[in-house]
């Protein structure tokens, strides 16, 4: 059973050494999250490695000691940041709930469980006060959707979303990421075709986009697509709403970028739609057509805000409108938004 989180809490950052592990520890500086204490947990063959965390709350600048995460690494701690892997999260909810501590897990492995919240601080940020222990952090491209799409909703509600996403090889890794690099490398230099190195996807990243993320479904769609229509239904409480999503992997390194078509019950106004995200917390309007003004991934890499632009009249349906957004992957797509989730938990003076 989960204890009361106290005012400086005891911060466990498990999966440490990964990319987005050493994000939370970026990001948890940077917010100076009020910890008293921060673990940096890992697999035995990272146990010893020296991570350099500049600080936060009462915890000084300094290297921390990655230590073997095992289930005894939970106890005395009060928030389990958790980036391992769906099959390490399962494999240690019940050692980190029978320690008091709360799991915020960045994998798949919880997000559809109906006792489980999933939550976007901007969206739905009252959920996490039925958390059975675990609450789970959305898929990325989930996140900076919902964000945007929660200030419009509240000008009129959405009927139907149609989202394409240009999603970053962060995505899938600091492995591919570097794939990334090293084939785009290797493809200028004149590597042949079959010569180049393809692991982490499915074709050559380099100078290509590739429709296919995760697995085919047998309705033809893939489990990416299928995440972000049902992970939105559930951050909304909306099951009535239509969601159509189409994913897509580009040669983007860190931020994703969406093309999101809405439909409102009501006529809403380009005007009214920009208002509403103007407004919204961790949405910044970045739109400016005359001054070619928009948000572009490759330029957005470390921000923390959800940037939309391109915001205009949708004319296909009766009260629709288009915009484009674009965010950071590896922070509010993972370890922004599980860090804010903790400071959710955290009791206000």
């Amino acid at each position: 059973m989960t204890k009361p989180i106290p005012a400086n809490p005891v911060v466990a950052v498990a999966g440490a050494t990964g990319a987005v592990g050493r994000e939370f520890l970026n990001v948890l500086h940077q917010l100076d999250f009020p910890a008293s204490e921060v673990r940096a947990l890992a697999s035995a063959r990272s146990a010893g490695k020296e991570l350099p965390f500049e600080g936060c709350g009462q915890v000084p600048a300094g290297n921390l000691v990655v230590q073997e995460m095992t289930p005894e690494s939970f106890q005395g701690v009060d928030i389990a940041l958790f980036s391992a892997g769906a099959s390490v999260s399962k494999a240690l909810r019940e050692a980190v709930v029978e320690a008091g501590a709360v799991m915020i897990d960045n994998s798949s492995a919880f997000r559809m469980d109906e006792d489980v919240p999933l939550v976007v601080p901007e969206v739905n940020p009252e959920d996490v006060a039925w958390n059975p222990g675990v609450i789970a952090n959305p898929n990325c491209s989930t996140i900076q959707m919902v964000v945007a799409l929660k200030p419009l909703d509240e000008v009129s509600p959405i009927k139907r979303v149609v989202v394409s996403t240009y999603q970053a090889a962060s995505g899938a890794g600091a492995a591919a990421m570097d794939e990334l690099y090293d084939q785009t490398k290797d493809f200028l230099e004149g590597t042949s075709e079959e010569d180049l190195t393809v692991n982490a996807f499915q074709h050559r990243i380099a100078f290509n986009c590739i429709p296919h993320i995760d697995v085919f479904l047998d309705d033809g769609s893939t489990k990416e697509e299928w995440k972000m229509i049902a992970e939105t239904k559930k951050i909304m409480h909306r099951d009535s709403l239509e969601v159509a999503a189409t994913c897509v992997r580009v040669p983007v390194l860190r931020c994703h970028g969406e093309s999101i078509n809405v439909e409102f019950e009501g006529p809403v106004s380009v005007e009214e739609a920009r208002a509403a995200l103007e407004g919204a917390p961790g949405v910044v309007v970045m739109d400016d057509p005359a001054e070619n003004l928009y948000p572009m991934p490759g330029l957005l890499a470390h921000t923390t805000p959800v940037y939309v632009g391109r915001i205009r009249q949708d004319a296909s349906v009766e009260h629709g409108i288009a915009f484009w957004d674009v965010a950071d992957q590896i922070r509010k797509g993972a370890a922004l938004n599980a860090v804010q989730i903790a400071l959710l938990l955290v009791p206000s003076e």
